[in-house]
């Protein structure tokens, strides 16, 4: 659990409330159905229109990754790394392959295989680097949707305001429907700005983080495997692994 992320959702939330109610303003008028449909559905729409569904439906599931991000192994990653270095250098590298059954991973396993097979370091680098270019754009379009999202709230929001005024305009001559009108256009450019800085453009860079991260995994198996198909000293490859933690 990220708490720090659920701390900064929760107090994102609570200022805006608490400011409102500190002014002296009713907190149930920032609750305004017209106005989220109009800012809300309308990004979704943009969103659409300009993403894949399966970008779209990655990016939703990534959502979880801010408040429970992926788990990080890295530290315990390497410690086997270094411990099938150990093996490789004094026993062989078909020694590996009993490892390689009991990997969990994909993405390493498919590594040590190659490595297992014979494949020289050079060709490793090219197959695991390509693997990991394709992850990369894969999550990063996902991501691009939170992007998105925060780049056409603020708009969608002015729209909602437009249309707010527009109905105020419609109804001059009755003033008990001028004060809704009014609302539905301030509401809704608070729900576009305030869904892009506080949601949406936070979601996207802390996917962005995350996607690093894991990339960041991947280039130091490919690494550390192109060391041991190369015989390089298991200390030499403990320490190149150490770096990747910094």
């Amino acid at each position: 659990m990220d708490w720090g992320s659920l701390t900064g959702l929760i107090l994102a939330i609570a200022a805006i409330l608490l400011g409102q109610a500190v002014e002296g303003g009713n907190v149930g008028s920032l609750l305004q159905p017209a106005a989220f449909i109009i800012v809300f559905f309308g990004t979704l729409g943009a969103v659409l229109l300009q993403t894949s569904l399966s970008h779209f439906i990655l990016s939703l599931k990534m959502m979880m990754w801010v408040i429970n991000p992926p788990p990080s192994d890295r530290q315990a990653l390497a410690k086997r790394i270094t411990m099938w270095s150990i093996v490789a250098r004094k026993e062989g590298i078909l020694k590996l392959e009993n490892y390689m059954n009991a990997e969990k991973d994909v993405f390493v396993k498919k590594i040590l295989r190659l490595m297992i097979d014979g494949v020289s370091a050079e060709k490793i680098q090219d197959i695991g680097g390509i693997d990991v270019d394709i992850w990369d754009a894969k999550y990063r379009n996902a991501a691009k949707v939170w992007d998105s999202a925060g780049g056409y709230a603020p708009t969608v929001g002015i729209l909602g305001a437009v249309l707010g005024l527009i109905h105020v305009m419609e109804n001059l001559s009755d003033p008990t429907l001028l004060g809704s009108g009014i609302a539905v256009a301030f509401v809704a450019t608070i729900y576009g700005i305030g869904l892009a800085n506080l949601f949406f453009l936070p979601i996207a860079y802390k996917l962005r983080s995350h996607i690093q991260l894991e990339v960041g995994r991947r280039e130091m198996v490919i690494d550390a495997m192109c060391c041991i198909a190369n015989g390089e000293h298991p200390r030499v490859i403990e320490e190149r692994l150490a770096s990747y933690e910094l």
